[in-house]
């Protein structure tokens, strides 16, 4: 069966986060039009469903590094602050959001909250594995050679045929 680790983790966070919007339990807040994602951002995001991208992210990071907090998330998410002319810092990302997110995961019934932090539900680790299998078939037809995938459409026809 394939798994998260199997796909590349950009195509991963897409395909999840478009299924997270045909679900009713996520949705958008009215404050993250004007929110940055941490105090290190100069801007808000440029994406107009950059929410459901972070909420299929957290989720894969969830599903990927176990029982994990708010503040193990924040880290995950920070970044480098630029000041000027002095060194940079590391700041974490906006706990608010991440807290948010968290809740309408669990809301979803896709991470649950045990005693050392979320963790992935059945249902989480289902849809992020079904969708690493529906990728992972588009990347493995993507990269077949038109020589080898001719022979085994062929073949099938000849399969049918025999059948009936």
């Amino acid at each position: 069966m394939t798994t998260v680790y199997d796909v590349p983790a950009e195509e991963l966070v897409k395909a999840v986060a478009e299924k997270l919007k045909k679900m009713r339990a996520i949705s958008m807040p009215k404050w993250c039009i004007h929110v940055k994602t941490g105090c290190h951002k100069e801007l808000p995001p440029a994406q107009p469903d950059w929410w459901y991208i972070r909420c299929a992210s957290i989720l894969r990071q969830i599903y990927i590094h176990g029982p994990l907090g708010v503040s193990r998330l924040r880290t995950r998410y920070g970044g480098r602050d630029r000041r000027g002319v002095k060194r940079e810092h590391f700041r974490k990302a906006s706990g608010k959001i991440i807290r948010a997110a968290l809740s309408q995961l669990e809301h979803a019934e896709l991470v649950v909250k045990t005693k050392e932090g979320r963790k992935i539900s059945p249902k989480g680790q289902s849809l992020l594995d079904n969708t690493a299998h529906e990728i992972f078939m588009k990347i493995k037809e993507r990269y077949t050679p038109v020589w080898i995938r001719k022979p085994i459409a062929a073949a099938e026809g000849e399969e049918e045929e025999s059948q009936t």
